[in-house]
């Protein structure tokens, strides 16, 4: 842009780069774009985390009622003998 000495307006005597206005609007959709993945990509590692929390729960439940039934039967055995 060329700027003009003197008085009057900026706006009267300086040319629109529209290259620039096009790169600085693409710019800003770029980082929208990238701030829209961030929050999809927060919201998906936060499911996944509370998947594997479950995932975990339900293994302990499974080992817990295999050792209770391991106990019982030792117990049983022991009490049968």
């Amino acid at each position: 842009m060329t700027a003009r000495v003197g008085g009057g307006s900026r706006f009267l005597f300086d040319s629109f780069d529209a290259a620039t206005a096009r790169i600085e609007a693409n710019e800003r959709v770029a980082e929208e774009r990238w701030a829209a993945l961030d929050y999809r990509l927060a919201h998906i590692e936060g499911s996944l985390e509370r998947l594997e929390r479950r995932i975990w729960v339900m293994v302990f439940g499974v080992a817990g009622f295999l050792l209770a039934q391991g106990a019982e039967a030792v117990v049983r055995a022991a009490l049968a003998g």
